[in-house]
């Protein structure tokens, strides 16, 4: 374990810029989800705060991008050994932080382990590639990269969802201006920078600024910001997407997703249960790969439906930092009326309730509706919560047009034992990961994750995407002499 990592008090009331420090922007005192006390302050930036750093990045970009490969990869090598060690230490704070239950955290941190490790593999990797011309000289194609990038990530898998992009474009060259949600700043920011600066990476080469929206839009629109790696909902990367277009940037954006699980006649029905609760109802449903619809194969849909509906009502609800617990709460009051507004317009539209559709505090039980069909909000919308909706089809066609029927376009499951149903199947449903005997939600840091239409713009994060990411192309043409010219 490593002391630095585990010394929250480096961190708080503070952000990190240049140093940690506390910015202009005011204090937020985080408020553990589970039990509502107040568990630490973090310093929050404004506009002027994020131009200030941005500039800051620019100014440090350079240096950083001609450091020799081997040390920038030994850097992100070292900080997944600390982040590794420091596991244990940080995990109560994970946990209290997010609501989160501690395998979801553990499964967080081996995540961003890997994330870290897979960066520092990058820089081994080509850097480009040797052209053919038309005329007597070399002709080469090579990546560099785009100088500072922003990154604005969310609360639901913090750690995961700013490693994944900060590691990569830092290793490649860039520097870096993260804006993780106040809400979850130490885990979506604060830990990984941490891990970061003590493996020895410059303290100017990355910032981390939790916000509100306006930090989010200066960081977008800042002159020196060549780059916006954005996760969160639909219509927050609506707007980032169309700031990041008007001021000519590369934009990359993770969204939402509306994932169905498709469940065939001839699958094991207990098996289907596990994998369907799993993915409707891991860290209380607010996951972008979330099953929020189950299609089900007529025949089977009443004993399946039972089957899950036993499952979902005997899943323990509780403070995941003090118990054995399935579910936690939902990150806070607003995401929770949202949740339980969308189980009443459903069922008040003609759906039945299988199980769950109460809550207290911010825990809301895993909730299983039946009968919802397309046009209800919960066949319709995102409804980032521990509710899941069972529709019925006759045939492969139908289930197709039933998944196909949303403008999400992040991850599907497919349950049979027929791998030419399978296969069928996957070819024609529009997702941008498709899982067959498996749930939806899934990530490992050497693959391209991402999504197209309401769930992104067909960007990607991880493995051979984070070079189309990370860094642009240059071409480069080399002879041993000049040429006269007609002219």
């Amino acid at each position: 374990m490593t002391n630095a990592i585990a010394n929250f008090s480096i961190w708080d009331a503070k952000a990190l810029s240049g140093g940690w420090k506390a910015t202009e922007g005011g204090r937020y005192e985080v408020i553990e989800p589970a039990t509502g006390k107040y568990l630490h302050t973090v310093s929050i930036a404004n506009p002027k705060d994020m131009a200030a750093a941005a500039s800051a990045a620019k100014r440090a970009q350079p240096k950083w991008a001609a450091t020799p490969f081997e040390e920038r990869a030994a850097i992100f090598r070292r900080a997944a050994d600390i982040l590794a060690g420091a596991g244990a230490a940080v995990k109560q704070r994970f946990v209290q932080e997010t609501g989160s239950v501690g395998p979801k955290v553990d499964f967080e941190l081996h995540l961003a382990i890997g994330m870290l490790r897979e960066a520092g593999a990058l820089l081994t990797q080509p850097h480009g590639l040797l052209l053919p011309s038309t005329m007597n000289r070399m002709s080469i194609g090579r990546r560099i990269p785009h100088g500072v990038v922003g990154v604005i990530s969310p609360f639901n898998a913090p750690l995961a969802l700013s490693t994944r992009a900060v590691a990569p474009a830092l290793a490649l060259g860039n520097t870096v201006v993260l804006k993780p949600d106040p809400q979850t700043a130490f885990a979506g920011g604060f830990l990984v920078a941490a891990a970061l600066l003590e493996a020895g990476l410059p303290e100017d080469c990355l910032y981390v600024l939790p916000g509100g929206a306006d930090a989010g839009e200066a960081l977008v629109t800042d002159p020196n910001v060549s780059m916006i790696s954005f996760t969160g909902s639909t219509n927050a990367g609506r707007r980032v997407g169309e700031l990041a277009s008007k001021h000519l940037k590369k934009v990359t954006l993770e969204l939402g997703g509306k994932n169905s699980i498709i469940v065939f006649d001839d699958a094991d029905l207990d098996i289907a249960a596990s994998n369907v609760a799993w993915g409707s109802f891991l860290h209380q449903g607010q996951i972008c790969m979330t099953t929020g619809r189950v299609l089900v194969q007529e025949g089977i849909a009443d004993e399946f439906t039972r089957r899950l509906a036993e499952k979902a009502n005997h899943l323990p609800v509780g403070d995941p930092a003090t118990g054995q617990v399935a579910l936690g709460p939902v990150i806070n009051q607003r995401q929770l009326q949202r949740i339980d507004g969308i189980v009443k317009d459903t069922l008040a539209a003609g759906a039945t309730l299988a199980a769950g559709g109460t809550y207290d505090q911010l825990f809301y039980r895993p909730t299983v509706l039946t009968g919802v069909k397309p046009g209800m909000r919960s066949f319709d919308e995102e409804v980032f919560g521990p509710v899941t909706s069972i529709v019925t089809f006759k045939n492969e066609d139908e289930a197709i047009a039933l998944n196909n029927e949303t403008e999400y376009g992040l991850s599907c499951g497919i349950l049979t034992k027929s791998l030419k149903r399978a296969m069928y199947v996957a070819h024609r449903v529009t997702t941008g990961k498709v899982h067959i005997n498996d749930q939806t939600v899934g990530d490992e840091p050497w693959i391209p994750f991402g999504g197209s239409g309401a769930s992104g713009n067909g960007g990607r994060h991880g493995g051979p995407a984070n070079w189309e990411e990370f860094t642009q192309w240059q071409w480069i043409t080399i002879q041993d002499k000049a040429n006269a010219y007609p002219f």
